[in-house]
């Protein structure tokens, strides 16, 4: 498993907190379960997730991508630490704290955090995984006029390919919580919406013009694992389009290969007043294969 040669140079520690978790999931015996987030979110998005899958028998790990602060007000005060966090840097972090765990985890990743589920599980470094409104890899060629409004708050300057942006509430409105409602949409920024790290954005929209990207997904790996892909019917963000093109591409893996359309739910369907239904989902296919 050879780490991107542009970012090994760089690798990050693994942080205190990394570390705990690691050592209790070592401990517990049980199957690990990693959660990845995506852009403009922190690994505290994660936690009713994380508590729901403890309840259901598993150990889990939230780790963060490199320099995320502890809270979204944190976050907010000094949003240069998000800058210049490439795809390739994020995947090598998480597949460093992966190999200290003592059994293969599940892997559950959303928007930029399916795309990185998806990397890791072609390392061979999962059990099983789940994409949930995954951002496209090399060889999904889609590219939905939504999806690029989405992105445009960053894309727009090439100048911010090595800067944090940040959303306006009108920017995640469009974004994130286009199908719930204006007082949700306003208590899901004020909650979860952090800065991000603009380089992702602009790797995946030249990945099909780059053959040395860091956006590229081994799909046929044979120990890639069981994979489901999840895309909320109204995503602006990730539409069907790209989680399909995505699926057609992880099928021609020997594996199992599944997706699922969740109807009327955007891209904040993983922390929205729903995240239930779709956690339900994601935690039955994980209970399939581990």
């Amino acid at each position: 498993m050879s780490k991107s040669a542009a970012t090994a140079d760089r690798a990050p520690v693994i942080t205190e907190h990394e570390t705990s978790q690691l050592e209790r999931a070592n401990a517990s015996g049980r199957t690990p379960v990693v959660f990845v987030h995506g852009l403009w979110l922190l690994p505290t998005s994660w936690d009713r997730w994380a508590g729901m899958f403890e309840d259901a028998g598993y150990t889990t790990l939230t780790p963060g991508w490199p320099d995320d602060p502890d809270t979204v007000e944190e976050a907010n005060a000094k949003p240069e630490v998000f800058a210049d966090k490439s795809v390739g840097q994020v995947a090598d972090h998480f597949e460093d704290v992966i190999a200290r765990l003592d059994k293969k985890p599940a892997v559950i990743g959303h928007s930029f955090g399916g795309l990185l589920a998806q990397i890791l599980a072609g390392r061979g470094l999962a059990a099983v995984s789940v994409a949930i409104d995954p951002a496209p890899f090399r060889g999904v060629l889609p590219l939905p006029i939504s999806s690029l409004r989405a992105a445009s708050p960053a894309l727009h300057n090439p100048a911010n390919r090595h800067r944090a942006v940040p959303l306006t509430y009108e920017q995640f409105r469009y974004a994130f919580a286009n199908a719930v409602s204006e007082d949700e949409a306003k208590e899901l920024y004020e909650a979860f919406a952090v800065p991000a790290p603009a380089e992702p954005l602009f790797q995946a929209a030249a990945a099909n013009l780059n053959p040395w990207t860091e956006v590229k997904v081994k799909t046929k790996n044979p120990d890639r694992g069981p994979l489901l892909i999840m895309d909320g019917e109204k995503d602006h963000t990730v539409p069907w389009a790209i989680a399909n093109a995505s699926y057609k591409r992880q099928r021609r893996n020997d594996g199992v290969t599944e997706i699922v359309k969740v109807p009327n739910r955007g891209h904040a369907l993983t922390i929205d007043s729903g995240w239930r239904e779709v956690a339900d989902i994601a935690l039955a296919f994980v209970k399939r294969y581990t």
